[in-house]
Order: C-alpha cells, then structure tokens, then sequence
C-alpha cells in the first residue's frame, strides 16, 4: 500500500479550503483591481445522458490512460503558502442570481491539484462548459501581483455546494468534491468529518494502490430541493461514469449509481470506501498525553446483515497496519459511526468530534457475495485519515469487465433507533488483564463492552441472559456480566492472555430467553510489546 500521506494531503487541504472561502476575506489590492471582471464567453452546448456519457468512457477504457500534461505559467508555480492565498469570490458563485436552492462555488487548481477539472451544467438534453478565470477567485498579498488578470484558466481542483441545510436565510456548504475521487457532505447541524470515495484500489495489497480522479463533473438542478451530479472517473486501470442525486436534510442522501470499466486487473476493487481518523479513546489512550478524553471522526464500524443482525466494531489505532474482513451476503447497510456524541468525551471546543457526521452505505439492489474490508493504519496525529472502509465483491476484477453499482450514502448523525430490539454497544473500554492491584501479567488484556438500550434494558439485574463470547489465536481467561446499579446499561468483562505479537479476534454478546439480545461486539487486538 502506498504512505497515506497523500491521501491525507488532499482531505487536509480540502478541510482548510472550506472555512477560509466562507470568511469573507478583503480582496487584495493588485492588478485584478484595473477592471470589472471579465464573462468569459459561453461554450458551445453537447448532447448528454448518463447513458452518452457511460458510452463515452466505456470506450475510453479500450485506450491507454494518458495523464493531464503538467500546468504551466503561475499555475504550475503555486506552492502550499501561495494556496492558502487563493479564495473563491462569493459574488462569482454560479447560480447566485437565481432563485434556486443551490450555489456552487469552484476550488483553485495548481500545488496538490495540477490536473484540470472540467465543470459543465446540463440543461435538459445538453451539457454547457462553466468557463472559470482568474476573475473567480482572489489571490492575496503579493500573489496577486503575479497572477494575470482576466486570464482563462483550462480547468479548476473540484467544487463545493451550498445551500440553506441549517436555517432558511444563510447559505451553508453542503458538499466538496475535491482531489482524486474524494468527496463529503454534512447533515443538518454537522461539522466536516470522514470522507468518502468514487473508487479504492488495491488498498494495502502488494500492488500500489491508485487513486483515479473525477475528471469532469456535470450539475443539473431540479426544481426542488435535490441536485443531481454526473462525473467521469480517469485511472491507470478503470474509467467510470457516476450519477449522484443529492438531497440534504438533517441527513443529507446521496443516491449513487456508478458504471465502471476495467482497462487492466485489479487486485482488490473497492466499492463505497469511506474514509476516516481514529486517533485515541478510552480504550487506547495510554499512548497520548492528550487532555482530551477522545480524538476521533468515527468510534466504530456498523454493519447490518441480511438477517438484520448488527455487527459493531470499535476502531482502534494500532501499531501496524491491520486489515479485518467481515464476510457478507447482500448486506443491509454498513458505515462508520460517530456514535458517541457528548461534548463531554471530548472537550474541544475547536474540532467539535461531537458534530462530526456518521456514514452510511445501503446497497441498493443484490451486492451478492463478498465482505467489508476494514483497513487500520498507524497514526501519531489526528490530521492523519487511518481508517478505511469498503465492500469487496466475491468476483474477481480482470481487464475488459463491467461492473453498476448503486447504493446510497447517508451522511448525518444517524442516532440509533431507541425502539430497536437490539442493545448498542454504548462503550468499550480496554487495559491491562487480571485483578486490580496484583502485579500485571505480560500478554494479558481485560476488556470491559457496556450494552445499552433495546429488551435488555428492561430486564432485571437476575434477569437469565448470559455473555456468549468467542476468540481466535487467543485464550479466554474470565468473563463476568452484571448490570450497573441504576442504570439500564450491563456490563460484559473478557479477560483473555495472547503469545507475543498473537493477533486475537474477539467477539461478543448477550443472549437470553432464546434470543439474542444485543449487537455482535467484535474486536482485534494485537499483542505488541
């Protein structure tokens, strides 16, 4: 797997552009000051369809790739201080004059984005170029004196939308699509969190892994409160044609639908990745000197199966990277969750982890056979994305295939239903094994699952449930289930003992009356000195 740096690079750049383009900074003072800005002339209209446009890369997947030459003149000699400089202009926004729920404003290319992004806005059955200049954005300070004016530019990074999400009279940022295929969204009331993708490829196998790029977005807009985006995707080893219908609310949807087409094998194709930080929780924080109780975008993996049980798997921050595999047949959703949302775990004021939106993927249509592959990556800093998330079909990917998928995304806090019959995993804690106040034993861990909510609330502290709990390449040592006095949460205690460097798999639940009674709690913990 290639450092995740860039792939950090770009969602970090794209977290800073967000709140900078809503401060209304003051324009520089410069050359762009000589003249009203300038309409760059309206391009000729094309016919479009998704099904033109999948044609069109359909075919394209039958010619080599070729990469977008590099940017010349000041675009290619932007460096990261000369783009943190870079605004769009709030009075240049596209659509800003009508009457419409939405506005869209454009990223600067050039530094981490060198390729091109061409825009176009469809009208009926046909698609017109949005032409961009050096009149859309403000460059400040000394910049702008190197930037000419009035001047074309072949393309931009992305876009964002905004629209009223939070309240009727101000325009809020609803969504970025920015840097290779990566995009977000927030719900009502939600700050920027985890990211997804169009496409993973070859995430941690022995290949390098790629990162094909949306190369051309085209926006239609209805009538109502939904928008619908078309993308083509450009690769070494696929190209692709995307349909986004995006309707924001207190969750804001995205029903995708994506046609790929293969120019070369592919060792692991991955299908709806998310993307996410964990950093520390109660569960790992002895590694952080941090005042903070928790760091993290996302605190669990959630999976619904086909059979309507639930799988919750806390994240973790290990010391080598670490894959997990959940196998599935037709699975009902899957996601990253921001489960824990008060203020209290943790205490920034700043980042706001409470906000953060949960991601959920719902297939839509038989996915078949296949698995949600979890990938876990070191990380010492919080600006660093660790977590990947993605579905893995069964059917190997070979050169000249075909693949539609269609599923949606639901990005927002996503509570857990109250009336569900199924107890959450409301916390999971974890530290040395044994007995308090005995000398600790080496490859010992005590794991401590609190259930909450569904039919196990209302049961008696004698009530006959039982814990069932499983583990691979490990020893099971002790197990205890009690309920908290005054409380409708109960307590699971694991004590287990591993080999050095053992990597354990762990799972966990209540059952009782013939039933299960709670989400399946799974966990992997590796014994590393």
């Amino acid at each position: 797997m290639n450092d995740p740096v860039s792939r950090r690079a770009l969602l970090a750049m794209a977290a800073a552009l967000a709140p900078a383009a809503a401060l209304g900074w003051p324009r520089a003072a410069g050359a762009q000051d000589t003249a009203a800005p300038a309409q760059a002339a309206p391009a000729a209209p094309q016919k479009f369809s998704f099904d033109v446009l999948s044609d069109e890369m359909r075919l394209l997947a039958t010619k080599p790739h070729v990469t977008a030459p590099a940017p010349e003149g000041f675009l290619g000699d932007l460096n990261y201080d000369d783009y943190r400089l870079i605004r769009f202009r709030d009075d240049r926004a596209r659509w800003a004059e009508s009457d419409g729920r939405f506005q869209l404003a454009a990223f600067h290319m050039g530094w981490l984005f060198p390729e091109p992004v061409r825009i176009f806005e469809v009208t009926g059955e046909s698609a017109t170029e949005m032409q961009f200049s050096t009149d859309d954005f403000e460059y400040l300070n000394d910049l702008a004196k190197r930037v000419p004016e009035h001047a074309k530019l072949p393309g931009v990074a992305g876009f964002r939308l905004n629209t009223p999400l939070n309240r009727p009279d101000k325009w809020d940022e609803l969504t970025a699509f920015v840097g290779a295929s990566y995009f977000r969204a927030l719900g009502r009331n939600s700050a920027y969190g985890l990211s997804a993708r169009g496409l993973a490829l070859n995430t941690a196998t022995d290949r390098a892994e790629e990162f094909p790029r949306f190369s051309r977005f085209y926006m239609q807009r209805g009538a109502g409160d939904t928008i619908t985006v078309y993308a083509t995707l450009e690769g070494q080893s696929v190209t692709g044609a995307y349909r986004f219908i995006i309707t924001p609310g207190t969750e804001t949807v995205m029903e995708i639908t994506c046609r790929l087409f293969f120019r070369q094998d592919v060792a692991e194709l991955g299908v709806a990745p998310l993307t996410s930080m964990f950093l520390f929780s109660e569960k790992n924080r002895a590694r952080f000197d941090d005042y903070r109780p928790n760091v993290h975008d996302s605190d669990g993996l959630r999976i619904e199966r086909s059979d309507g049980d639930v799988i919750w798997r806390p994240l973790n921050n290990p010391t080598q990277l670490t894959g997990s595999y959940f196998a599935e047949t037709a699975p009902r959703r899957f996601g990253l969750h921001q489960r824990d949302r008060a203020f209290d775990s943790y205490q920034d004021t700043g980042a706001r982890y409470e906000r953060r939106p949960s991601l959920d993927v719902e297939p839509m249509g038989d996915w078949g056979v296949g698995h949600v592959r979890l990938v876990e990556i070191p990380s010492d800093l919080e600006g660093n994305d660790n977590i990947v998330a993605y579905w893995v079909p069964e059917a190997p990917v070979k050169a000249g295939d075909a693949r539609e998928f269609a599923y949606r995304l639901y990005w927002g806090d996503l509570p857990d239903d109250p009336t569900a019959p199924l107890a959450i995993v409301h916390e999971t804690r974890a530290g040395h094994g044994g007995i308090s106040g005995v000398e600790v034993q080496q490859g010992t861990r005590k794991f401590v699952v609190d259930f909450k909510g569904g039919m196990l609330a209302e049961l008696e502290a004698d009530a006959a449930v039982e814990p069932v709990v499983t583990i691979a390449n490990g020893e099971l040592t002790g197990t205890t289930l009690e309920k908290i006095a005054d409380t409708d949460i109960w307590r699971l205690v694991i004590d287990i003992s591993a080999a050095d460097a053992a990597v354990v798999e762990l799972g966990g639940h209540i059952a009782g009356y013939g039933r299960k009674l709670t989400e399946t709690w799974l966990y992997q913990w590796i014994n590393a000195k």
